[in-house]
């Protein structure tokens, strides 16, 4: 049992803090897309209307569409740029755009299927609409605006497969390049390398971690079968 617990909060201790740091994140990420969809929702004609009209077919863009999609957009990239510096700390290895087009892509998803979740809760005569099942939906004040609910409902239903996506693709970081002997270490997701620790079992910060590595293969023969060679004459 003590094994496990060590092998659990101690060896993976790095995953649990940046599961709590995605958390916070992803909490801010959520203020901020409600905060945007309540000034979006200000601006704009009421949530209700016909944004764009689909030609030559019987569905309708609405402004709850735009408003939302609006509101992913600006949470996306908040929630991006404070994973990037703050959970992953990946900055130091790959670039800005190299690693949010994956974010955005794992993001759009979400967004999808957010979007048909919004969808059946605010189109009438939906089995999932909102304003039928809770009477104290009818859009008379902000606590009762149906929009703001179905908003908050689909990113609490759509948020758990992001941290697991993002940190196994989109921080990453992955090097291509082990085989070239001035290539930089590959940042390896957490989960696939465990936290290295000391023999106390006190976690190696990664920066000491990763100049530990270097310092090991600058150390190493750049042809093992010649150093071998020269062993056996020895």
């Amino acid at each position: 049992m003590k094994k496990l617990g060590n092998y659990v909060f101690v060896r993976h201790r790095h995953n649990w803090i940046q599961l709590f740091k995605f958390g916070m994140v992803g909490g801010s990420g959520v203020l901020v897309n409600l905060v945007v969809t309540v000034i979006a929702n200000r601006l704009f004609p009421l949530y209700h209307g016909i944004a764009v009209d689909l030609p030559f077919t019987a569905f309708n863009i609405r402004w709850y569409h735009v408003i939302t999609t609006i509101a992913f957009l600006v949470a996306n990239i908040w929630n991006f740029q404070l994973n990037r510096t703050w959970t992953f700390k990946s900055g130091k290895h790959a670039g800005w755009f190299k690693e949010f087009f994956p974010f955005l892509t794992t993001g759009l998803v979400a967004y999808a299927v957010g979007q048909v979740l919004i969808t059946l809760m605010l189109k009438p005569g939906s089995p999932l609409e909102l304003q039928h099942w809770f009477g104290f939906l009818d859009d008379s004040t902000g606590f009762r605006t149906a929009l703001y609910w179905a908003n908050l409902i689909q990113i609490i239903i759509t948020m758990p497969v992001n941290f697991i996506v993002n940190k196994l693709w989109t921080f990453r970081a992955v090097r291509e390049s082990r085989g070239k002997p001035d290539a930089e270490l590959p940042m390896v997701a957490s989960a696939v390398a465990p936290e290295v620790v000391d023999r106390t079992g006190r976690p190696i910060p990664e920066e000491e971690t990763i100049r530990l590595r270097i310092r090991d293969r600058e150390k190493r023969p750049e042809h093992p079968d010649e150093q071998t060679a020269e062993d056996h004459e020895d």
